[in-house]
């Protein structure tokens, strides 16, 4: 495969601003050639025999499974390669600080349904204004698509909470009573909301453990935690060699070692698989790195900028 992509777009030119030729390079940038999102991803993920007993026995007994780990270990991406696998529909809820259990049941358009309340209230009309019917404001959320997606299709949906320890302190405990019966009211239509256990989703909550989850909720959980090491990693390049024909065998296991040993050093954010990746897909698009350039001091590894995100780490690999 030949490397049509000039590395070397900023100052490709000297000082003179970019020819229509190198700017036209832009749309041949190595990351646009590549999907990366996680369902495109999901054949490639190699989980491991311990992983895949943890999502065999979440699946068995109808619990959630959570997971968690370093960022970028494959926790949300264990979820995409369980829906791919069983070929089911996943509906993904990522959780951020203002999250309530509402927002992964359903939301009701409270500004649209007064607005149109207040448009089709007409005292003075000789025939009465229709009454609105409230269930025209609901939109389902993930939590009931996933629902709805089971009686639709029969057979069960996978429904992905992700990053959980984002959300406010009570939003744990407040889905325990959703999670465990798989049912809920509508409370502005009264509307309720169940599904038989045989249709119940397979739930993946994940969590980078930023705090510590209620007790409660932990109980209602299968538990794994995704350890990083060097055979992950072996079994995450192995399920995404075919993304760099470029980089030879021996040049991807002197990345292997360059990167354990960089991990090996008391960093206070440790690249995992995420960032590895990136710094593949540097190389192989530099196309000018020496294996050698891989194997000297830990500080003058190559874009550099790719694996470490905090300055202290830098300022630590530097001995400064």
């Amino acid at each position: 495969m030949v490397n049509r992509y000039p590395f070397q777009m900023v100052g490709a030119n000297g000082v003179e601003p970019a020819t229509e030729a190198i700017r036209n390079h832009l749309k041949q940038r190595p990351f646009a050639r590549v999907d990366a999102g996680f369902k495109a991803s999901a054949p490639r993920f190699r989980p491991g025999e311990a992983l895949q007993n943890a999502i065999n026995t979440a699946i068995a007994v109808g619990d959630p499974l959570l997971l968690t780990g370093e960022p970028g270990t494959g926790k949300t991406q264990a979820a995409y390669y369980a829906a791919h696998q069983l070929n089911l529909e996943l509906f993904h809820f990522q959780t951020r600080s203002t999250s309530t259990v509402r927002d992964l049941l359903y939301d009701f358009d409270m500004v649209r349904y007064f607005h149109d309340a207040h448009i089709y209230q007409d005292p003075g009309a000789a025939e009465p204004v229709p009454r609105l019917n409230k269930e025209d404001y609901v939109e389902a959320r993930p939590l009931w698509q996933a629902m709805r997606a089971g009686k639709e299709n029969g057979y069960p949906a996978v429904l992905l909470v992700d990053e959980i320890d984002k959300a406010p302190r009570d939003f744990p405990n407040d889905l325990l009573h959703e999670l465990d019966q798989m049912a809920f009211t509508v409370l502005e239509t009264g509307q309720e909301v169940a599904i038989p256990n045989s249709l119940r989703p397979v739930v993946f909550i994940t969590s980078n453990s930023e705090r510590r989850l209620p007790e409660p909720f932990l109980r209602r959980c299968v538990y794994h935690h995704i350890v990083f090491d060097e055979p992950l990693l072996r079994e995450a390049v192995a399920g995404h060699r075919d993304a760099y024909p470029d980089l030879s065998e021996a040049f991807l296991e002197t990345a292997i070692a360059g990167f354990m040993r960089l991990r090996q050093r008391n960093l206070r954010k440790l690249p995992a698989t995420g960032e590895f990746f990136v710094w593949l897909q540097v190389l192989a698009a530099a196309a000018d790195v020496p294996e050698e350039a891989l194997k000297g001091p830990l500080d003058k590894l190559p874009y550099l900028g790719t694996l470490i995100k905090d300055h202290q780490d830098m300022a630590e690999l530097k001995g400064l």
